[in-house]
């Protein structure tokens, strides 16, 4: 009876998921440009996430409040 089953299948591997780096530029020509802005309290490298009604650095916090277009 033994020699009847059949060994189990190897769990299908998943594929490693696309870096979320390269949304944050737009090639434009011979160069590179960033989409987000920069966060002037941490320099270089550390983008701001934007948000419906602000801009918001991940890493310090700073917040610049959009305001709505006067009607």
């Amino acid at each position: 009876m033994a020699a009847d089953k059949k060994p189990a299948a190897a769990p299908a591997k998943k594929k490693a998921a696309a870096s979320g780096r390269f949304q944050l530029y737009e090639k434009s020509g011979n160069g590179v440009k960033a989409k987000n802005r920069v966060c002037p309290k941490c320099g270089p490298g550390f983008f701001m996430g934007a948000h419906k009604n602000r801009i918001v650095c991940g890493k310090c916090g700073y917040t610049e409040i959009l305001t709505a277009p006067a009607k």
